[in-house]
């Protein structure tokens, strides 16, 4: 697939953004997040782009940090660059799916967590397993995970390092969509479309309004919304139009 430890392939408006180092079932060291920033960098400038799905190559998504690089050097240019960089993710303003299959691992499901949707195959292992290494999250874990299942769910997971099927995944609400390993590309491209389908300034200020009101009380809110903070899609009218016709 390349030498390059992350690759980006552009396809019609979907970006995806592929962990490249299988052979280490794509555990992440400095030299992948510089990478990586970079492209979401890229990304988010990218009018062009509608939706992003971040995927590993080979057999697994992302085995978590390269162990190997804990407390011996290898990290990001700067001291919290891989946790920025996983804001950075969560920050796009296109929707962002993850597609997971084999390993999701701690590191990988922090990683994972940054995206918007999240697609398993039946046979991905996910879970966190900080407390097997004696390891503490810094990447989003104990923010994210019970955000995504709750508080109860996510200390249960957190405290007894547990990994989880897809379909257990799935029934946790850990991933949105569970499928076979080998529908698992044409589950991610059937909701990949759907979005493209859709008004990209829709989409993107849609997802705006979430993240700015997930930081307010309710009724903030809804008057936030009724602003119309972001405008309107420069597509609108064109889409009123044929709805018209």
């Amino acid at each position: 697939m390349g030498d390059s430890l992350v690759i980006r392939t552009d396809d019609n408006g979907l970006t995806t953004l592929t962990l490249n180092r299988p052979e280490k079932l794509n555990a992440l060291n400095g030299e992948m997040f510089a990478m990586l920033r970079q492209h979401v960098d890229d990304i988010a400038k990218d009018a062009s782009v509608g939706c992003v799905v971040l995927a590993g190559e080979g057999r697994s998504f992302c085995a978590g940090h390269d162990l190997a690089t804990v407390g011996g050097g290898g990290h990001g240019p700067g001291l919290h660059f891989e946790a920025e960089t996983i804001d950075a993710i969560e920050a796009l303003p296109q929707p962002t799916i993850a597609r997971l299959q084999g390993h999701c691992l701690t590191g990988g499901l922090e990683l994972a967590l940054g995206c918007d949707l999240l697609v398993a195959a039946e046979s991905a292992v996910i879970g966190d397993t900080h407390g097997q290494w004696g390891l503490v999250p810094i990447w989003g874990m104990s923010v994210r995970l019970p955000e995504r299942v709750g508080r109860s769910r996510a200390k249960e997971l957190m405290f007894t390092s547990r990994r989880l099927s897809g379909p257990e995944a799935l029934s946790f609400g850990l991933v949105d969509h569970c499928v076979p390993q080998e529908k698992l590309d044409e589950a991610i491209a059937s909701l990949a479309s759907e979005i493209l389908k859709n008004s990209g300034g829709t989409n993107r200020i849609d997802k705006a309004l979430l993240a700015a009101g997930a930081k307010m009380s309710r009724e903030e809110a809804l008057l936030y919304e009724r602003g119309r903070p972001f405008g309107v899609p420069s597509d609108m009218g064109e889409r009123m139009s044929r709805a018209r016709k």
